[in-house]
């Protein structure tokens, strides 16, 4: 009998029952999450780990630009930036330079905190 993993059981009901604003955080969570587990896998000589989660962070940055809605000043702008942000991780991959990937954790941190707060102003007008 296989058992599941109650964390992935937990995980995949979350993402099933979020709505797409609560996607989006969760997106921009991974993604600060990857590139520093992919800074500090450097910092620690883990090329291989590194280089995982430097993928993994790639493709949420690919997520974030095929869900964006086209025809928006903001959407412009903001594929602007994920594209930026994507080929500084795959440069931080190629070279393994972790400046890189702090230069990109910035910008996406600070992403993440504005969502944050855009969700929070939004409910407090509902």
């Amino acid at each position: 009998m296989v058992t599941n993993n109650p964390y992935q059981t937990y995980q995949r009901q979350a993402v099933t029952t979020s709505r797409p604003e609560e996607l989006t955080l969760m997106l921009y969570q991974g993604l600060v999450k990857f590139i520093r587990l992919a800074k500090i896998d450097l910092e620690n000589n883990n090329i291989e780990g590194s280089h995982k989660h430097n993928l993994r962070a790639q493709d949420i940055i690919t997520e974030l630009m095929v869900t964006l809605k086209t025809g928006y000043e903001i959407s412009e702008s903001l594929l602007s930036m994920y594209d930026f942000m994507k080929s500084r991780l795959i440069e931080a991959n190629l070279t393994k330079k972790v400046e890189l990937l702090v230069e990109v954790e910035g910008f996406a941190v600070e992403l993440l905190e504005t969502w944050s707060e855009a969700i929070k102003l939004n409910k407090t007008k509902l």
